[in-house]
């Protein structure tokens, strides 16, 4: 199981300086975030920076950590320029860029104060889709052309292939045990991992809701002949502060399948910039 780190709150500074403690006290990740203009205006407006802008400074200062977003909102992308960013970073990082990705927020106003962005789930979900397949033609290193719905553009080509032949692809997929599987969720099996959500909350997975969503997707990818290939299940949450309760949960989440424990603080009053830096360097939990 590997471990990473959300860097949420600080300046482009702080959060490379941030990147740089990951890389040198044991973290496997580092992951910054992607919105552009949220929550209320003036004095409390929450100060946003260009995702790939941070991790192509992160990977200047760092050596191992992979390197990502927690979600990219593809949606709200120009594909043609996400590609090019991308593969920007994947290069100055030796491959080490992943991508979770999701349909956005539509508070974010990079979607609600713009005219012609995809505004409802469905949408977004098959703009999503539709970006996703032209990012991953461009992978390609040949000529190609895309006529969607939502993505529509003459030829392109981008010559210098991703360092490893492509970027992995993450995408959030809602679970509920008691429910048929999301449609996100039968989209994350086509591509290289799922960052796993429960249906209508923001609560993190526990134990049991992994294994459960382990246990269907071993199942699907066996059915579908892509059990060979590496997936990656990306579970996001706050560990508790007692050594021995964190690494009771870490053993539990490892023990049902998680490949990833992505540490996220998201409580300005008290993650402060200092303070997430001073629990990078604390290291990861003991296992």
């Amino acid at each position: 199981m590997r471990f990473g780190f959300i860097s949420s709150f600080g300046t482009p500074a702080q959060h490379v300086e941030i990147a740089r403690a990951c890389d040198e006290h044991g973290w496997d990740g580092f992951f910054t975030w992607d919105g552009v203009s949220l929550g209320e205006f003036g004095e409390g407006a929450v100060a946003t920076w260009d995702p790939f802008g941070i991790l192509a400074a992160a990977a200047t200062v760092t050596e191992r950590v992979t390197l990502g977003a927690m979600v990219f909102a593809l949606p709200r992308y120009r594909p043609w320029e996400l590609a090019q960013r991308a593969l920007t970073v994947d290069h100055l990082s030796g491959g080490r860029l992943v991508l979770p990705v999701g349909v956005g927020v539509t508070d974010d106003r990079a979607f609600s104060s713009v005219p012609g962005q995809p505004l409802t789930l469905k949408d977004r979900a098959a703009a999503l889709d539709e970006t996703l397949a032209w990012l991953e033609r461009s992978w390609s290193g040949e000529p190609f052309t895309a006529d969607g719905e939502h993505v529509r553009t003459g030829v392109f080509q981008f010559p210098q292939r991703p360092v490893a032949g492509r970027v992995p692809v993450w995408p959030v997929g809602v679970w509920d045990a008691t429910r048929p599987p999301a449609r996100n969720l039968r989209r994350a099996l086509r591509w290289d991992g799922v960052v796993p959500q429960l249906r209508g909350t923001a609560e993190v997975p526990g134990p049991d809701d992994v294994a459960g969503l382990v246990a269907w997707i071993a199942a699907e990818r066996s059915a579908r002949d892509g059990a060979g290939r590496p997936f990656d299940v990306v579970v996001q949450g706050r560990l508790p502060d007692d050594p021995a309760e964190a690494a009771e949960l870490v053993a539990a989440m490892r023990e049902v399948g998680a490949t990833w424990w992505v540490e996220s603080r998201w409580d300005p009053a008290q993650d402060t910039p200092e303070s997430l830096l001073a629990r990078v360097r604390q290291g990861p939990p003991a296992t």
